[in-house]
């Protein structure tokens, strides 16, 4: 695709392209597709919450697909622990994606999301020391993937800010091995709740292919990292962001 130049379009936000560039390089380090912190960004930035959810939702996908190749060649990637969460939440992500949420609402849920999320991030810290990984039975992750995916479809994120910790604090996965386990899901539900919110909206913003540029070289960048390098710092930075951002969706100010 071969991008028009800069001064034929001057409306789009090259800032913000630089700063999904960086969210997709920090959020692929560890598995992640960076949907929260775009959809943070798109609301410091003022867009509307309309276009939010599937642009970050587009966004996912092409960062979650890089990402889940890089995991997998790397073997970190475990397909008996992400097939029955998948199971129950791309149904219901697609759901959700369809289900269109007044800006009044929307804000202050993706806030309590993203907080959710930076909590996530600043604790996740030797949950899983001294015990050996186990596989999810298949019944309750079935159920967890059904509540994952909808608030996945509804929030315009890919769920892996909610199956990470879960994944690791129940000793389901190891820390690392989560990370490619979390990308795949990540893109799965993603598709599914594009899809349900195409039917809807039937159109994604002219700023795209800019975007989609800038996340595809963040994604280079971080699952370079992530393959190698521990995450719990990157982590933690994460958590911070998140918080922050957060905080001011909900209003606090």
């Amino acid at each position: 695709m071969i991008l028009p130049p800069l001064h034929a379009m001057p409306e789009i936000p090259w800032y913000l392209a630089v700063c999904m560039f960086l969210g997709a390089a920090l959020y692929s380090s560890v598995g992640h597709a960076g949907a929260s912190a775009y959809i943070a960004l798109m609301a410091l930035f003022g867009v509307q919450p309309a276009v939010m959810r599937p642009t970050a939702l587009a966004l996912n996908i092409l960062v979650a697909g890089f990402a889940s190749l890089r995991y997998w060649h790397a073997r970190l990637f475990r397909w008996r622990t992400v097939w029955p969460f998948m199971l129950g939440a791309v149904p219901f992500a697609f759901l959700g994606g369809g289900i269109q949420l007044p800006g009044e609402y929307y804000r202050p849920l993706v806030g309590v999301v993203l907080l959710f999320a930076g909590i996530r991030f600043l604790l996740l810290t030797n949950l899983v020391a001294g015990r050996a990984p186990r596989d999810p039975p298949v019944w309750l992750a079935v159920l967890l993937g059904m509540g994952i995916g909808l608030l996945s479809g509804l929030t315009g994120t890919g769920g892996g800010i909610f199956l990470s910790p879960l994944l690791v604090m129940f000793a389901w996965c190891e820390l690392r091995m989560a990370s490619g386990v979390a990308a795949v899901f990540i893109l799965a539900n993603s598709i599914a709740g594009l899809a349900g919110n195409v039917v809807v909206v039937r159109a994604l913003p002219p700023e795209l292919p800019i975007y989609a540029v800038a996340v595809i070289l963040g994604a280079l960048v971080g699952t370079s990292i992530g393959t190698k390098a521990p995450p719990l710092v990157i982590q933690r930075a994460l958590g911070l962001v998140l918080i922050i951002a957060g905080l001011k969706l909900i209003g606090v100010y």
